[in-house]
């Protein structure tokens, strides 16, 4: 049996909203699967700069993808810092 290029594998829990926004933008950027579509969006993610860190105390539910679902794709009690460095 051939070694896996990618062994370690990662679930995630989406609302029916943050999967419709991912199938969006995979679907836009004709990526040939949600992994694929995760993979770039992380990749995007590690590689962006001006974003602060999840204040302590933090729920994994403080961090929704989009309006509407879990929250606004940011922690609430964060302080947002300059919109410039977004």
């Amino acid at each position: 049996m051939a070694e896996l290029e990618r062994p370690e594998r990662l679930q995630i829990m989406l609302s029916a909203d943050e999967l419709q926004a991912l199938e969006n933008w995979r679907f836009e950027r004709r990526m040939p699967s949600r992994a694929a579509a995760v993979r770039e969006l992380l990749r995007r993610g590690l590689a962006s700069e001006g974003f602060l860190k999840a204040p302590q105390g933090s729920k994994s539910q403080d961090f929704g993808v989009v309006n509407g679902s879990d929250g606004d794709g940011s922690a609430p009690h964060a302080s947002q810092g300059d919109p410039g460095e977004r």
